[in-house]
């Protein structure tokens, strides 16, 4: 069942909060397992929520991520995500009740840009609960990932239209401005931190060839070690682009798309007692720092600055075939993935149950939870 789950959620990838076909996909699982699903939860049309449990231990909430990428589908093994999740938590609440334990499995839509988890922490997705879990495919098994600070940006240049040929004077072009910009941009990544990347595209560059373009488009992501260094790097960014719309003389409005992604907290007992549960599936896995190369940003490091959290990374392709690719794509539905998807919810579902019936070692998690600024 839960490999029909990933296959068919990666044959129909969708975009973040339009993820309908894995909403209902994952949510009738979990309503056939005997659970009761709350569609559409926290105000978010793509997620769900299901609690089973109940008793005096512990919370632990196991996250299911399903969006995909534009053209290259899930490229980033979302659907492994949710099948793992899925199998983790119904393994977790077929015990829940005798183990005195609360888990509960929440759908976590947009997770490619949308922020879904961080608005769900802001509606009380995680009021009550003492610790988060969800594994992630990647090319090699990893305790952890390196989750730097992320944030969207999209912004309009606004010039004045022409005729290129007859009144180029007259006009004012916004995709100069742009292009400026971009070139601005190249300049500030020789002098920023090795932790820290700026990357963007054009979204929109004009009409036709003969009309001095009055309005260009661009999207941008914006990244740094932390949120507190993000919050340093930011203002250098904005910098470039008003400097590229000063020069073609021209106005630039721009707008941050919903709050920042944090960077990802990592609990060592947490880390390392997930791991040694995975190895009991034949994997050996590799600690994070060790791939310090493998960098990106994930709304579970939200999620990882209110609770004690995981986000291990679980190999489905071989060592050099990176996420966000269409290479990392096939794998994602082949032999490898399918393996990950049954590998990760076992080794999360057993980590589940050392929460419950482990106090010290959740009081272990807890205290170098705290520890984190």
């Amino acid at each position: 069942q839960l490999l029909e789950v990933s296959h068919q959620i990666w044959a129909h990838p969708e975009l973040c909060y339009e993820e309908h076909f894995a909403h209902g996909l994952l949510s009738d699982a979990i309503s056939e397992a005997g659970l009761e699903v709350e569609r559409g939860a926290y105000g978010l049309d793509t997620a769900f929520r299901a609690v089973a449990g109940g008793g005096s231990g512990p919370t632990i909430v196991i996250c299911c991520e399903y969006d995909a990428l534009p053209e290259i589908g899930h490229a980033c093994g979302h659907n492994i995500i949710a099948a793992a999740g899925l199998g983790a938590g119904l393994a977790a609440a077929a015990v829940a009740e005798a183990l005195d334990g609360t888990v509960v499995i929440l759908g976590t839509p947009a997770e490619e840009g949308g922020g879904g988890k961080i608005l769900m922490i802001e509606r009380g997705a995680l009021d009550g609960v003492d610790a988060a879990m969800m594994v992630h495919p990647a090319d090699q098994d990893l305790d952890s990932f390196h989750a730097i600070a992320n944030h969207e940006l999209h912004c309009e240049f606004h010039g004045k239209a022409a005729h290129a040929a007859a009144a180029p004077h007259l006009g004012r072009n916004a995709l100069d401005a742009a292009v400026a910009a971009y070139t601005n941009v190249a300049m500030l990544r020789q002098h920023i931190r090795s932790n820290e990347r700026v990357h963007g595209i054009f979204t929109n560059g004009g009409d036709k060839a003969n009309i001095v373009p009055h309005r260009a488009s661009m999207a941008w992501y914006v990244r740094s070690g932390t949120a507190a260094s993000l919050a340093e790097l930011e203002p250098r960014f904005l910098a470039c682009l008003e400097a590229g719309a000063l020069a073609a003389g021209v106005e630039v409005t721009s707008e941050w798309v919903s709050a920042a992604y944090d960077d990802l907290v990592v609990v060592p007992s947490f880390a390392e007692r997930y791991s040694a549960n995975l190895a009991t599936r034949g994997r050996t896995m590799t600690p994070w720092t060790n791939r310090m190369d493998l960098m990106g940003s994930t709304d579970m490091g939200n999620v990882s600055h209110v609770v004690p959290s995981i986000h291990p990374m679980i190999a489905v392709a071989p060592t050099g075939i990176a996420i966000h690719t269409r290479e990392f794509t096939e794998h994602a539905r082949g032999p490898a993935g399918d393996r990950a998807v049954i590998d990760g919810a076992v080794a999360m579902a057993r980590t589940v149950v050392d929460l419950w019936c482990d106090a010290a070692l959740l009081e272990q998690i807890t205290v170098e939870f705290a520890r984190h600024p």
